[in-house]
């Protein structure tokens, strides 16, 4: 059950809340008015924090993605809430209504289903035009399925990039790797069980072979981390079949100061797409490898391949 003291207002010694949308909501309620962006856990129910079972509490209006998964989450913890959905099908509609209210002197909610609101979720419209308005806007930071599988990966957490959801067909996908080919830094993606092993292999080929772990139903009872090269893993995916639950990759950096490997077979796809000239160019930039190298290899390939 969350705690009885207030989110803002009096406290005694030390402050009960880290600070957010300062003064009293209208009405003498306990939140001030503004937009509140609560975290919600990826999996396990008890990974929220008091201060997000306050404000949930406490909130005018809980915006969140669905609100079935919100009411649940809720009814777990003993609490009741005023729900509407906001999700990428009906944010332009929804987004005025939710501004009014803050306008008007009302605490907003925003929740997503799993993790942090705007990471590969619906909310960054809205806190943007928030802020446009100068109106406030405050977080309740916790769980987040990124940080959870790099913690737990083994991989270099010194770097990171978050790449979120990557295309689901095979040439988008691996022209959205390409610019990340040489990035001193651990990958992060979220990826759905039907594309794993089919993004494994792609990355295996614009990345090289690389040290790689997928994470799956992080903090559920069948949490489960597996690790091995790219090429190891789309190959231990393409023959088990498509893993339930959600899911994230995380792919280490290239090994030590070497460039970047460029497989023949994407340096062959990139030519046939741009060209000899424009495809040496683009994946040098990507590599660090020399512009003349991977001309020198596709006038080759092309001669092999006739």
């Amino acid at each position: 059950m969350p705690c009885s003291r207030p989110v803002s207002g009096g406290a005694t010694g030390r402050e009960a809340s880290p600070p957010g949308p300062a003064g009293k909501a209208q009405g003498g309620g306990s939140l001030a008015p503004g937009l509140y962006l609560v975290a919600t856990p990826i999996g396990n129910a008890r990974d929220i924090t008091l201060r997000a079972l306050d404000i949930l509490a406490a909130a005018d209006l809980v915006a969140c993605e669905d609100t079935r998964v919100t009411r649940r989450l809720l009814s777990i913890h003993g609490l009741k809430a005023r729900l509407v959905a906001y999700h990428d099908h009906n944010a332009e509609r929804i987004r005025p209504k939710l501004i009014a209210a803050i306008r008007a002197g009302r605490a907003v909610a925003l929740a997503s289903d799993a993790g942090m609101p705007l990471v590969s979720d619906p909310g960054f419209g809205l806190v943007r035009a928030v802020r446009e308005e100068g109106l406030a806007v405050t977080s309740a930071p916790g769980a987040n399925a990124a940080l959870t599988a790099l913690q737990l990966s083994g991989l270099a957490p010194d770097r990171f990039a978050f790449l979120g959801f990557l295309p689901a067909r095979q040439s988008a996908r691996r022209r959205a790797l390409t610019p990340w080919a040489a990035a001193p830094a651990t990958l992060l993606v979220y990826e759905a069980g039907t594309r794993l092993a089919g993004c494994l292999a792609d990355m295996a080929a614009v990345l090289g072979r690389r040290e790689a772990a997928v994470a799956r139903e992080l903090t559920k009872r069948h949490e489960e981390i597996v690790r091995g090269t790219l090429d190891e893993l789309a190959a231990r995916y393409a023959g088990s079949g498509p893993p339930k639950g959600e899911i994230v990759i995380a792919v280490g950096p290239p090994a030590g100061p070497a460039h970047a490997d460029i497989s023949d077979e994407l340096l062959v796809e990139r030519v046939a797409a741009l060209g000899l000239s424009r495809a040496a160019a683009e994946l040098a930039a990507a590599s660090g490898r020399p512009r003349r190298d991977l001309y020198r290899r596709g006038l080759e390939l092309l001669a092999r391949d006739g």
